[in-house]
């Protein structure tokens, strides 16, 4: 059998589909999902391969729960994160906690139980607004949420556990991720779920900035082939489209899926502060296919024609109407 990975992060929206993409591949995953009393383990719950998945419940802030689950794995895929950037103004010790102490965490259980390598998770957002695109691995880094600047902290960490202790470390940097089971928090699924719902205006934030769109199967795809290649170690790699979509061209595409019209109210409440809004991203992705071969293979047509039809089965999940940070 394939190696035995550990995915922290498990029972999120990317962790949920990266479980079942390694289980599909062959290898024996152990899934990372914060302790609840209920015993549930979010997205995984009604997984096809939730019978295939060692569950290892704790929290990525209590350094011995993520010890004991990093024992007797060769791969550990980070994902565990605080990522919702409204929240971040709001709480941002939460998100230092969780998201550079937790990766300190699993970087010292990686160290000290022989973990062959740990595959971390960046984002896109610590680029902050593009100074120059397609934005490679050497465009400077700037925090304009504190959402970013841990992250930021907690990808450098990473770095310098490669650096002073050898541990084969890989970073692997998203673009803006979409798909099922994605947030409503994210745009994309904030304007399918209002449309889907009746809203006859879809309620939104900041119209001008660009994205780079990445269905979730093709992000999934690049985080495997990226973190398990053997020429990435010590690597930063962008995971991206490498094509900039406007909100403008994003709700046509919505409209032209689901046969409605689209009216749009900026809501002040879901806007950034100015200085904070990243106004500009895409990506220059040619790192990934020259070391792994990898590239995007779903249009944002294609994607968004698969996000819509997976949010109209389960719509009783969301709450279209309530804006939550």
């Amino acid at each position: 059998m394939k190696e035995k990975i550990l995915i922290t992060g498990a029972a999120g929206f990317i962790g949920s589909h990266l479980v079942e993409e390694l289980v599909n591949q062959g290898y024996r995953v152990r899934a990372f999902v914060r302790y609840n009393s209920r015993g549930e383990c979010g997205w995984l719950e009604s997984s096809p391969c939730r019978k295939e998945v060692e569950i290892f419940f704790g929290d990525v802030r209590d350094y011995e729960s993520v010890r004991r689950a990093a024992r007797g794995v060769e791969v550990i895929f980070h994902l565990a994160a605080l990522i919702g950037i409204p929240y971040s103004y709001e709480a941002p010790l939460a998100y230092i906690r969780t998201n550079v102490e937790g990766t300190y965490n699993v970087l010292r259980a990686a160290l000290e139980e022989g973990v062959a390598r740990v595959v971390h998770t960046s984002t896109s957002e610590v680029y902050g607004t593009a100074r120059y695109v397609p934005i490679d691995e050497d465009h400077p880094l700037q925090a304009q949420s504190p959402y970013a600047a841990t992250k930021i902290a907690a990808d450098q960490l990473a770095l310098s556990f490669y650096r002073s202790f050898g541990l084969s470390v890989v970073v692997v940097r998203p673009f803006n991720t979409y798909g099922p089971r994605q947030s409503a928090r994210a745009v994309i699924p904030t304007i399918i779920t209002q449309v889907l719902a009746g809203n006859g205006c879809v309620r939104l934030g900041n119209l001008h900035p660009t994205r780079d769109f990445n269905y979730v199967r093709d992000t999934v795809a690049g985080m495997i082939a990226v973190g398990l290649a053997a020429n990435t170690v010590g690597r930063v790699v962008n995971i991206g489209s490498g094509k900039e979509t406007s909100l403008k061209e994003l709700l046509t595409h919505v409209e032209t899926i689901t046969g409605r019209k689209i009216t749009v109210e900026v809501e002040k409440a879901r806007q950034r502060p100015p200085s904070s809004e990243v106004d500009r991203l895409v990506c220059n992705n040619r790192l990934a296919r020259e070391l792994t071969g990898w590239f995007p293979r779903y249009t944002l047509i294609g994607g968004l024609a698969e996000t819509v039809r997976w949010f109209e089965q389960n719509l009783h999940l969301y709450k279209p109407r309530v804006y939550s940070i």
